[in-house]
């Protein structure tokens, strides 16, 4: 009997971008935007980093577990605090979700190129990890619903979907949820959530309480704190008792659950960040058209650019590397051939703009192999 199972011998991390750090050593540049982990260029909330200033003191007494977290929470979406989690991040959630739910002739369903952070998992159980090609870089529910077998267990929704940044909507999910069996279970991975609900199409989850249907969110992202990983979900009470029997018992830290609570409470850092955010879309999508580049309509804080093949990305990449602007390849994902661009300040976008529009420029004359990163 092997030490480590074969399939987590087989098992391929997940590997985080280039920081800014490196870029900075290795072309020796002063400037650098990055512009790849769509992360919040506003930085923190600042009412959670006055919140978690505060708890400093407390830093010798153990945390919770996120009792108040989950009880605000509770109150602002009126359900009952045994529907609510909290975790280290929706991935901690997410990780508690395999752990929790699937033996071992049970089987995963997904889109292809999914988000990474989910199929390392998933994959990291060893059980089947099944997926359905994209259909014009959108979740293909109908594809998804009739892929459905007796031995599906959990179906992995994304929406806003990471990389791609595309939604599926009201009548979508509607028509979906109609040919998923009760015993599967649903999970709604709603971390761009914010950046989409207003959508006059997006189906929010939390109009969708059905007892098979598991919502995360986080707090990573429009309120800046990916830093000290805190996320949350909602489910059935029963869903969330087996949940909260397999979680850390401290998890989340008392630090982290004190940003999150103030940071539900911030609404003008949540306006200023959303409109931003909707600037950066638009100036990304209509100069990147402008060069002649095929962009992916995105419902959250990055936009997908899939270029003619995996080295033209890989060239296109380095040359903003090169000129300090960092960018997502997402061969990783799966999509050899496509890059992942965050919105950043509005400096930052017009630099990355400048920068592809001379990165394109050079492709275009004088294409060269692609530089070992």
């Amino acid at each position: 009997m092997p030490l480590v199972p074969p399939y987590i011998e087989a098992l391929r991390p997940y590997v985080a971008g280039m920081s800014p750090e490196e870029a900075r050593h290795r072309y020796n540049l002063d400037q650098i935007d990055k512009l790849a982990s769509n992360e919040n260029p506003l930085g923190p909330s600042p009412m959670a980093v006055d919140a978690m200033q505060r708890t400093l003191s407390g830093l010798n007494f153990y945390p919770s577990g996120g009792v108040e977290l989950r009880r605000r929470l509770a109150e602002l979406y009126e359900v009952k605090i045994e529907n609510v989690i909290a975790g280290s991040g929706s991935e901690g959630i997410m990780a508690n979700i395999i752990r929790t739910f699937l033996l071992d002739d049970d089987e995963v369903l997904t889109t292809e190129n999914a988000f990474i952070g989910f199929r390392v998992l998933a994959q990291s159980r060893g059980i089947a990890y099944r997926t359905v090609p994209y259909q014009d870089w959108r979740y293909d529910l109908p594809a998804l619903a009739a892929a459905i077998t007796d031995k599906t267990k959990i179906v992995y929704l994304a929406n806003p979907n990471n990389p791609t940044g595309t939604i599926f909507t009201r009548h979508e999910f509607d028509e979906f949820y109609r040919h998923v069996p009760e015993r599967v279970l649903i999970i709604l991975d709603e971390a761009y959530f914010e950046y989409a609900q207003d959508h006059p199409k997006y189906p929010d989850s939390m109009h969708y309480r059905y007892d098979n249907v598991i919502t995360l969110r986080t707090f990573s992202k429009i309120y800046g704190l990916a830093g000290i990983r805190i996320g949350y979900g909602f489910a059935h009470e029963n869903l969330i008792a087996n949940l909260l029997k397999v979680k850390l018992p401290f998890e989340p830290s008392s630090v982290a659950q004190a940003a999150g609570i103030a940071a539900l409470d911030d609404r003008e850092f949540l306006h200023r960040s959303l409109e931003l955010n909707a600037r950066g879309l638009r100036l990304f999508a209509h100069e990147f058209q402008q060069m002649g580049l095929t962009v992916v309509p995105s419902q959250a804080n990055f936009v997908m650019l899939p270029m003619a093949s995996p080295q033209e990305a890989e060239r296109v990449a380095t040359r903003l590397l090169s000129r300090g602007t960092i960018v997502r390849p997402l061969a990783a994902f799966g999509l050899p051939a496509c890059l992942r661009v965050s919105t950043g300040a509005m400096d930052a976008n017009q630099r990355c703009v400048e920068h592809m529009r001379q990165a394109v420029t050079e492709e275009k004359q004088c294409p060269s192999p692609t530089s070992s990163r």
